[in-house]
């Protein structure tokens, strides 16, 4: 632990919304809280002092078209498991969900979808199911850390896991590198 993290008992550094989800599924975790915010990858990863590609970035994308969606035309919410050294290839992510238009989602859409703001939602305990892709590059560590439902707050948990408690599909949807 660094010296910066809190060592209150774990469930209670995470949103309330979050510790109720950390219950249900039966899961104990080590909750790090930071007193400056870890709203980026980096910033998480500097507090938590591991690599930037250990870090999950929790990202909320709009989806259009997307065979079997609800026909309301408004779009579909996806979240999309990033590890914190990549960049999201939004044509990549169309292409899984066999959608006609992919677009990140708005502050307010955020947090409507998951119940938390941007840099601090969770992988898993949201307001609303979603349909979940996790980039299979989350697989290449042992351990990750995401947010725990707040922007000082993250949880470190095995990738595999942390995708099947999301109910997340691996995928290949990171950005290629020249």
């Amino acid at each position: 632990m660094t010296d910066s993290a809190s060592t209150a008992p774990p469930a209670s550094q995470a949103h309330p919304r979050f510790a109720e989800a950390l219950a249900e599924l039966g899961l104990s975790v080590e909750v790090r809280r930071f007193p400056e915010a870890t709203r980026t990858a980096a910033e998480a990863a500097a507090a938590v002092g591991c690599d930037l590609g250990q870090i999950v970035k929790s990202l909320i994308f709009t989806a259009w078209g997307c065979p079997g969606a609800s026909g309301s035309g408004d779009g579909e919410p996806v979240l999309v498991l990033m590890d914190g050294a990549s960049r999201v290839d939004l044509e990549r992510v169309r292409a899984e969900l066999g959608a006609t238009k992919v677009g990140r989602a708005d502050a307010t859409l955020v947090r409507e979808t998951t119940g938390y703001a941007i840099g601090g939602v969770p992988p898993f305990g949201h307001r609303t199911r979603t349909r979940v892709l996790a980039d299979r590059g989350l697989l290449a560590h042992d351990t990750v850390w995401a947010a725990a439902g707040t922007p000082h707050t993250v949880f470190p948990l095995a990738p595999a896991t942390l995708i099947d408690h999301a109910r997340g599909r691996v995928v290949d949807v990171r950005e290629r590198t020249a």
